[in-house]
């Protein structure tokens, strides 16, 4: 459970893109040891490449935009916390759009994906980033910050001025069963008012009952309703989940926020890094840190593939 791994086998899937309307196929291959998570543009000549890292993070409205020399990778954050989620830490995955494909609005098919052709144990052992001091971010209505914990925990509250939401909080030990059981399958949500007026400026032009939990001023008006009663507050964990994982190796550290988002998120990651002296790296190669008697580390299971 302390080695990198990789997807064992090419998978791809088709859906649309949530903001652009347009048909996207997506591509994951598997990648060597180190080489993180890495989307590739297909549909450029050049440029095409950027890797999933906080310092690429371009855009934070409406969702997770990476962007490198002109070229960019639009709602990663569903992806990027399936990966995660599944313990998958190097993967190459090509697009011929610059938006992920939104799916259901859940992070559950790129789950199933991934668990369609398993993972593969690689030589290398996995980096940890222990957080070692209190750090925290705020815009003044929320905040988010990172404590010390023996393992990595989430904790999140929202509040929408809602009937069908109002405040919801939620906390886990995360883990690749947990996430797999009580995350990964929490829906995008929106209100049905903004729909409207974004997609009368070219947004959320994929949007739908079939992939977002949408709402009017009173109710959700999807027929089959929720797949949690707070789906909504799990659905900002899962967000979280991608977007910490942009930090490029798992965190040991209790994630706690208020009212948080990518924006938030991201700076969170940003100061981490600038504040050295709240954070250390470990490996459970190094055998003066005695790793295993100071930190409990994420378990993952080697994902067998479905048989053909």
């Amino acid at each position: 459970m302390h080695l990198q791994r990789t997807v064992k086998s090419e998978i791809g899937c088709r859906s649309v893109g949530l903001h652009s309307g347009r048909k996207v196929n997506l591509t994951i291959k598997p990648a060597e040891v180190d080489k993180g998570i890495v989307f590739v543009r297909k549909d450029l000549l050049k440029n095409n490449t950027i890797k999933a890292e906080f310092k690429n993070v371009c855009d934070t409205i409406l969702a997770t935009t990476l962007g490198v020399n002109g070229t960019r990778v639009s709602t990663v954050e569903h992806l990027l916390s399936a990966f995660s989620g599944m313990g998958v830490d190097n993967a190459v995955v090509e697009l011929d759009s610059p938006e992920i494909p939104i799916m259901d609005g859940s992070a559950l098919p790129f789950v199933d994906l991934l668990k369609s052709v398993g993972t593969t144990i690689q030589e290398k052992c996995k980096k940890l980033l222990v957080i070692e001091e209190t750090i925290s971010v705020t815009d003044g209505e929320g905040w988010a910050m990172f404590m010390p914990s023996p393992e990595f925990k989430i904790s999140y509250k929202i509040d929408f001025e809602h009937p069908a939401i109002s405040e919801q909080s939620y906390s886990m030990v995360f883990s690749d069963v947990a996430y797999e059981k009580d995350i990964c399958a929490a829906r995008t949500f929106g209100f049905i008012k903004d729909v409207e007026y974004l997609q009368a400026r070219g947004l959320a032009l994929g949007g739908s009952l079939d992939n977002a939990v949408v709402l009017d001023d009173e109710k959700i008006i999807n027929k089959e309703g929720l797949r949690f009663s707070d789906e909504f507050v799990k659905h900002k964990i899962l967000d979280a989940i991608g977007d910490l994982s942009l930090l490029g190796m798992p965190i040991i550290g209790h994630f706690v926020a208020y009212k948080s988002g990518h924006r938030l998120n991201n700076l969170l990651l940003q100061k981490l890094l600038a504040n050295e002296e709240s954070w250390k790296i470990v490996s459970h190669f190094d055998e003066e840190l005695r790793v295993d008697e100071i930190i409990n580390t994420p378990t993952f299971s080697v994902l067998d593939a479905v048989p053909a």
